[in-house]
């Protein structure tokens, strides 16, 4: 079996939770990077909804690129469908990535959003997205905690996203304020 390559975007950037024998930069097209999904389960409940990020349609994402061993193929595969399909909001999807360093296009595996889904949010004004996520805990934590690590990762490696960047400087001063700051 030959080595595949994964697409991380959001939560997969700082925390794959599988063995890859290299992480690169990456851009997909045809997609972009957006907190569009209601989370009822890692980040959430369905009675209180938190939001985490999908591959929504147009435009284009930078993330990271994970090349992994093709005798690996089988149990990361079960783990990622594990992690990533629990409620079938996402739709695993082959699609074609640049990484850094590499001439040709290759193609990566990656969860997109089902706009079908009862999960979908959406595009959600600023305000609402802070209100869903400054106070929503699943099985996974904090809604916060997932929006604040997945910005510092994203700023430590150069991605600049201004919805997420705003709500991280929210959620962040939020804390001090809770913190008696």
């Amino acid at each position: 079996m030959s080595d595949f390559w994964v697409f991380g975007y959001g939560s997969l950037m700082w925390r794959p939770g599988f063995e890859f024998r290299e992480a690169r930069p990456a851009l997909l097209s045809g997609a972009h990077r957006s907190l569009c999904i209601y989370s009822w389960v890692h980040r959430g409940t369905q009675a209180r909804p938190g939001l985490v990020l999908g591959l929504d349609r147009g435009g284009s994402c930078r993330g990271i690129a994970y090349r992994v061993a093709g005798a690996k193929r089988e149990s990361v595969m079960a783990y990622l469908r594990a992690r990533e399909l629990v409620t079938a909001v996402y739709l695993e999807a082959w699609r074609p990535i640049r990484v850094a360093g590499k001439k040709a296009p290759v193609s990566a595996v990656t969860y997109v959003v089902d706009r079908r889904h009862e999960q979908y949010a959406g595009h959600l004004p600023c305000r609402r997205l802070l209100a869903l996520v400054e106070k929503s805990i699943g099985g996974s934590g904090s809604n916060a905690d997932y929006i604040l690590a997945t910005v510092g990762h994203m700023r430590g490696i150069g991605i600049r996203d201004a919805t997420l960047e705003w709500l991280a400087d929210e959620l962040g001063g939020e804390r001090q304020r809770s913190n008696g700051a």
